[in-house]
């Protein structure tokens, strides 16, 4: 597989110093990725991805505007 670009997420870094990262695939696919455990890489689509937000948004009332990413673009 080619290297993957990471990007972390704005809303990493807090006062633990945990990240989250995601690179889109040659295929597509969205790769999460955490700082603690970077060997650990959870694949997924940019519909499944987008569906999660959306429910973590509708059941964290007040940080909505906290939870948001761009899906599926080209790194």
């Amino acid at each position: 597989m080619s290297e993957l670009s990471w990007q972390k997420s704005s809303f990493s870094g807090g006062p633990e110093g945990n990240c989250l990262y995601i690179a889109t695939a040659p295929d597509g696919t969205l790769r999460l990725r955490e700082s603690d455990t970077p060997d650990l890489i959870l694949t997924t689509g940019p519909q499944s991805l987008a569906g999660l937000l959306r429910h973590a948004r509708a059941s964290t009332p007040g940080r909505r505007d906290r939870l948001t990413v761009r899906v599926g673009c080209a790194t």
